[in-house]
């Protein structure tokens, strides 16, 4: 059935405009003309600006928090999917929800149309649905919305390429193409569309290209002030294969007439299809100092990191260093936001509140959750200090602040699938919650080791040797900040532990080190008790292969409430799970790298994606990059001093230390 919304004006002729609007438009633009050009003046600090829009009209939202659907097929005639929402706030007060407005279905290279939702009362009411721009058959997204807050201007930077009604990803190599089209009444009308492709898709860039998506930024200070920046990723091909992806920031000085791009990173691609990095779908926020912190979705590379961030220094010239991997900071791979709030409670005290919109589980795109940074990126809070947003199945996102006091966040979210809906939720830094003191610690005796995190209120029982470590199965857990001595890699290891435990069901982890999910490269140690057994699971990756997993079980559950030993050996082409040095089971072992990939963490009782907990207690836990014969394995069972080495880690586990600063 044809969609009635699909019957608006084509933007690729610009819409008919009122005389007295016209004529508005004129005199605010001459009146603009007359004002300084000092970056004080002509780019206010988000934070001033925010104080004087019409968004402080907008009560915040009872409990600090509330949610609305604003994008949803069932609603909208025509269209089977909405994606990718981008958000900006206009100088007065207008909000401007973008998205892609998927046609036939929710594939990404479909027919495809940018559509736009407006709110003039701080998202409080939000008007109809209006197509910017018309697919017609091809897709026409990836919306990168900027506001120029010298001129009033928004210009919003889009990606083309040619449709598809197979539901199928575009052919490798992709044409795409970058366009531009702006509005200058606050999103009521459009510009025809123009082709940026001669000024900012070299012509080597000829496999992938994206814009965004995310909003852009202005910078406010420094030289540069006034100067607008986006991000894009793209791929070249040569010889018949994909060669290198680039990461870059394009930008532009005089309100988006003329673009350039600036700053770039630049990753080969090697001919089994391996790579470090693979930085795209970035996000921006210029810092206090003037630079530009930029944090991009990793894919598939082989540096060890769930997100990628690098720095400009220069206005988004140059990036200071190469993008590097952050491998503490849980994500699974997927297009995030960040926003620097334009003030925050702690202010007072020289702190600046930055925050970062993402799913929180590792594995999959579900639990969006807001983090927080307080030095503006450079480190982040641990994922289970976030504040979920939902426990749902969540994808892209974005965030805009509505005024000093209020946030706007702009998700995919739903029930059964991140696609479901887009989703708008207006929250406060209140109901974010205070910046929180250290978790405690207990001590990681392995050489060059930092002191690992107790979680969840794990708390101190008896153990073998002394003390040891009790979880509830609830949020207890142990989880060991990276360090590139822990990933196990290609080499033979040994996994040895102490474990007590009497559940009768339930997944119970004790030992997790890797990714998660079928694919990551992982070791997991788990009890199963329903199925009288205790697994061990070890995936890996050869080269460019599918990830192949071995798994060994034991023959019971050993969940009588009383303390066993348990080493799991990686040797010679096996895999050995040994319980109490009475029974072994083996397994042919698989080739590979068992710590290769975006995924990785440590964690004690506690599965990666936090979805499985265990209730008991352990002691002990040590890992060995080698292969420990049997007469050591008794001399670690049976002496709480013996010394095999080389470790990994070392975690006695018989005390616990709270952080006092």
């Amino acid at each position: 059935m044809t969609s009635v919304l699909r019957a608006h004006p084509s933007p690729r002729s610009r819409p008919r405009r009122r005389r007295a609007a016209a004529g508005l438009a004129a005199l605010t633009a001459a009146v603009l003309a007359l004002l300084p050009t000092s970056a004080a003046r002509a780019t206010p600090d988000p934070a001033s600006d925010a104080a004087t829009s019409a968004t402080l009209d907008a009560p915040a939202p009872a409990g600090g928090f509330d949610q609305q659907v604003l994008f949803k097929a069932a609603q909208e005639q025509g269209y089977t999917c909405f994606r990718i929402p981008a958000i900006v706030k206009s100088p007065r007060g207008t909000l401007l929800a973008f998205a892609e407005g998927r046609v036939h279905d929710c594939g990404d290279s479909g027919d495809i149309d940018l559509v736009v939702r407006r709110s003039t009362d701080g998202g409080l009411t939000w008007g109809p649905l209006q197509v910017i721009n018309h697919g017609d058959g091809d897709t026409h997204g990836n919306p990168a919305p900027i506001v120029d807050r010298r001129t009033g201007r928004i210009v919003i930077a889009e990606t083309y390429n040619e449709g598809r009604d197979d539901g199928l990803s575009c052919d490798v190599p992709c044409d795409r193409t970058p366009h531009l089209q702006y509005s200058d009444d606050d999103g009521v009308t459009w510009s025809a569309p123009r082709d940026l492709t001669p000024t900012i898709r070299p012509p080597e860039w000829n496999s992938w290209y994206a814009t965004g998506p995310v909003h852009g930024i202005q910078l406010t200070r420094g030289r540069h002030a006034g100067r607008l920046v986006f991000g894009i990723n793209a791929e070249s091909y040569a010889q018949g294969r994909v060669t290198e992806n680039h990461a870059a920031l394009v930008h532009s000085d005089d309100g988006g007439r003329t673009w350039k791009v600036g700053a770039l990173d630049t990753w080969p691609i090697a001919p089994d299809g391996t790579f470090r990095q693979k930085p795209s779908e970035m996000t921006l926020l210029e810092r206090t100092n003037g630079s530009i912190y930029v944090n991009g979705r990793e894919q598939d590379g082989t540096d060890l990191g769930h997100r990628t961030a690098a720095v400009s220094r220069d206005g988004g010239d140059s990036f200071a260093a190469p993008f590097r991997a952050i491998p503490d900071f849980y994500a699974p791979m997927v297009q995030a936001s960040a926003l620097r709030l334009p003030r925050s409670h702690d202010a007072g005290r020289g702190q600046t509140r930055t925050l970062f919109a993402a799913p929180a589980d590792p594995d999959r795109r579900r639990t969006m959750t807001i983090r927080s940074s307080w030095d503006e990126g450079r480190t982040w809070e641990g994922v289970d200090r976030g504040a979920r947003v939902t426990t749902d199945w969540s994808g892209y996102s974005d965030m805009v602040a509505l005024s000093p006091d209020v946030i706007g966040l702009l998700y995919e979210g739903g029930k059964v699938d991140a696609r479901d809906e887009i989703r708008f939720v207006r929250f406060t830094e209140d109901w974010l919650g205070p910046r929180r003191a250290p978790d405690p610690t207990t001590r990681d005796d392995a050489p060059g080791a930092r002191p690992a995190l107790v979680l969840g209120g794990a708390r101190s029982t008896d153990g073998v040797f002394g003390g040891a470590l009790a979880f509830d199965g609830r949020d207890d857990a142990v989880r060991l900040p990276y360090r590139p001595s822990l990933p196990l890699g290609t080499r033979d290891f040994t996994c040895s532990f102490f474990f007590r435990y009497d559940a009768r069901t339930g997944e119970q982890p004790m030992l997790w080190m890797g990714g998660v999910g079928s694919r990551s490269p992982q070791v997991a140690v788990s009890a199963d008790p329903a199925n009288n057994r205790i697994t061990a699971r070890l995936t890996a990756v050869d080269g460019a292969r599918p990830a192949a997993t071995a798994q060994v079980a034991t023959d019971g559950a050993y969940n009588d409430g009383r303390w066993h030993h348990l080493a799991l050996r990686r040797t010679g082409g096996w895999l050995l799970l040994t319980v109490d040095l009475i029974r072994t089971t083996a397994v042919p072992d698989v080739p590979g790298s068992v710590s290769r990939g975006s995924v990785f963490g440590v964690h004690l009782g506690q599965k990666l994606d936090s979805r499985a907990q265990f209730t008991g207690a352990l002691d002990e836990v040590r890992v060995y990059r080698r292969a420990l014969t049997d007469a050591e394995l008794s001399g670690v069972r049976t002496s709480e001093a013996y010394d095999a080495g080389p470790l990994v880690l070392r975690l006695a586990l018989d005390r616990v230390h709270a952080d006092t600063t």
